[in-house]
């Protein structure tokens, strides 16, 4: 596909919905098309083309072009941006061309580097052969812990934040990027890339035994065109005998129409027709799918079967799958399905030495405040992305527990770890701190500031500004922070909410609700909006108007359990307690293991005298809380009164 770019006076560049699509005619393409047919994109949708999703010098350059330079004049709101080429060039991979011309010139041919950065030689003196144990390939060498390729490729095959612009060939990706983690909007709870979201393969890959196993990129792609080697099944054939895999017996399936990727590498259509194959190299797990609602490759053939249908053909073929095998698929879908078991899951993945670190830093940030030990642990790891999963986990941690443990951060030698560092500890007092720990917060803060300031044309970044100002009592730069966010983008809600936050602490809830309200009127259908505009109220004793926004934050947000157990909140003290107690009913069949709905419906029928349900509700609760001696007893007590049932 042609995307096309629309330059603006103010040095914007921006990429035009309209796209060409360069296949040939018998493939569907030699049409114009739109990126979004069924969105119905407005002018005020941050996917139209003149708003911020769509600019290419944040969203696209630094990946398209080499040598990219955004400068953004965050005073004059203007681009000055500029690059050594327009496309990517030999420069993007081995940095500046004019060290190699000189090594060339000079002559000094005892330069393993030729001049350049780095030296891909992860394949040097490598070969592959048959484990005479079980037939699976096996590296002559164990690959060496900087995957100088992988993280080269990362640069632009991971969906990443850029925090500095001075990137070098071969250095962990961490140093400059903060890369996204398994994400329940990005990803599958097995790694799989979901369908309307773009996540690049960096991460699946990573995720993947045969990342463990030592493969790398140019194992199987020309790293210069970009292009496979060979045909696909020549590829595989590398490393996999095709006497033993490619064969009807392994496929299962006759006929000429299947390929090694079909099953192992399943593709997904981005931006309508741009077809990305997974790099996760699974083996197809239509078990899985029937547990945790994983794709599997099976029914993405066989649409008009079932799973389960699937999972049966598969075990009758190859017998039944170990049931450890990606154990962190269990621990995702439990966190994101709100499961009581989550936290033990995702605790194991953490700790386990012998899944990828990529999971275990993923499992990490879903955890935090969960394991102060495991992240003290962890904050030794070799990866920085583990460490930087580490911070993740002792967010909440009071502030004077937080430094002894994460204070050593600030001195990592990876930019990105630092980065995380100061902006966990940024509430930490100075004035309980030795001079050479206000030094190393000083510089970490520094490489924070200058991470967001190179990002000061996104509303992100000046929102992370003024957390960390707030964090630290500078109410004032908070606030200006704040309001450039928003000046930026109206619709951002964190923007707006978090400078409502900082008006309440400074009692001038008035203008938090004014900020809100505008914020309501560029965006109606942001729920987080409405909630905070709902609390807001309720502190100004605006209580009917407080319970609508309230309301309205829960019905346009049912996922998020929290709204609508706020929402019974206040309708309790409303007086309207039948009606809180049908929202909070509601609310637990689509989360039943919310522990606050829980408590509430244990408090709720208790005062109208229903001593079973909240029997019931209580033996639920304690199932998520086993340790919480007061409910055991409450329990207790419970089980010695009559019981009784009132119907709502």
């Amino acid at each position: 596909m042609q995307q096309y770019l629309i330059e603006f006076p103010d040095g914007r560049v921006q990429a035009l919905s309209i796209a060409w699509d360069t296949r040939p005619r018998d493939q569907g393409g030699q049409r114009w098309f739109h990126l979004y047919p069924d969105g119905g994109i407005t002018h005020k949708d941050p996917l139209h083309w003149t708003k911020l999703r769509q600019n290419w010098n944040f969203m696209c350059a630094e990946c398209h072009s080499t040598g990219v330079r955004k400068n953004y004049d965050a005073k004059e709101d203007r681009f000055a941006t500029s690059f050594a080429e327009i496309s990517v060039g030999c420069e993007a991979c081995h940095g500046a061309g004019s060290s190699h011309v000189a090594w060339a010139r000079e002559g000094k041919r005892g330069d393993p580097l030729k001049g350049l950065l780095a030296r891909f030689d992860e394949r040097t003196g490598v070969s592959w052969s048959a484990d005479p144990s079980n037939a699976f390939p096996r590296r002559s060498a164990p690959p060496a812990s900087l995957r100088k390729e992988v993280e080269t490729c990362g640069l632009c095959h991971a969906r990443r934040g850029q925090l500095a612009e001075d990137w070098k060939p071969g250095q962990l990706l961490s140093e400059t990027h903060r890369v996204s983690l398994l994400d329940r909007r990005l990803f599958h709870a097995d790694g799989q890339m979901r369908d309307d979201e773009e996540t690049y393969n960096y991460a699946p890959f990573k995720l993947s035994r045969m990342f463990a196993a030592g493969v790398t990129c140019s194992d199987c792609h020309d790293p210069h065109s970009g292009k496979l080697k060979a045909a696909v099944n020549d590829v595989c054939g590398q490393c996999h005998a095709p006497a033993k895999y490619q064969t009807v017996a392994h496929r299962q399936h006759a006929g000429p129409d299947l390929n090694c990727a079909s099953c192992h590498m399943p593709a997904r259509s981005y931006m309508v027709v741009d077809r990305r194959h997974d790099h996760g190299f699974r083996i197809p797990r239509p078990d899985l799918s029937v547990k945790f609602g994983t794709p599997n490759a099976c029914n993405d053939c066989h649409k008009n079967q079932s799973a389960q249908w699937a999972a049966e053909k598969v075990a009758g073929w190859f017998g039944e799958r170990k049931p450890d095998d990606r154990a962190y698929v269990a621990a995702f879908h439990a966190a994101w399905t709100e499961q009581p078991d989550a936290q033990r899951l995702l605790a194991t993945v953490a700790s386990s030495t012998d899944i990828s670190s990529y999971a275990r830093a993923s499992a990490m940030a879903e955890l935090p405040g969960a394991d102060v030990e495991l992240a003290k642990r962890s904050l030794a790891d070799p990866d920085p992305t583990v460490r930087i999963g580490a911070l993740d986990m002792l967010e909440g941690l009071p502030a004077g527990q937080l430094f002894p443990i994460a204070g050593p951060a600030l001195t990592d030698p990876i930019r990105g770890v630092r980065i995380r560092a100061a902006e966990l500890l940024a509430s930490v007092s100075s004035t309980t701190l030795s001079k050479a720990d206000r030094e190393a917060f000083a510089g970490a803060a520094t490489d924070f500031v200058a991470a967001q300031r190179l990002n000061a044309d996104r509303p992100e970044a000046r929102t992370a500004l003024g957390n960390f100002a707030a964090r630290q009592g500078n109410v004032g730069e908070a606030e200006a922070e704040y309001r450039a966010a928003l000046r930026l983008d109206p619709f951002f809600s964190a923007a707006a909410i978090n400078l409502a936050d900082l008006y309440r602490g400074r009692g001038r809830d008035s203008e938090g609700e004014q900020v809100l309200r505008d914020a309501i009127a560029e965006s109606g259908q942001d729920a987080s909006i409405h909630h905070a505009l709902g609390l807001t109220l309720v502190r100004l004793k605006q209580s009917d108007a407080a319970l609508d926004e309230l309301r309205r934050a829960a019905d346009l947000a049912p996922e998020q359990a929290r709204y609508a157990y706020i929402y019974a909140v206040g309708l309790q003290s409303a007086g309207r307690r039948g009606d809180a107690i049908g929202i909070l009913r509601a609310n637990l069949q689509r989360h039943p293991n919310d522990r606050d709905s829980l408590a509430a419906m244990i408090n709720f029928s208790g005062e109208v005298g229903d001593t079973k349900s909240a029997l019931d509700y209580a033996e639920r609760l304690v199932k998520l809380t086993p340790n919480d001696a007061s409910l055991a007893k409450l329990i207790d007590d419970l089980r010695r009164l009559p019981i009784q049932q009132n119907r709502h």
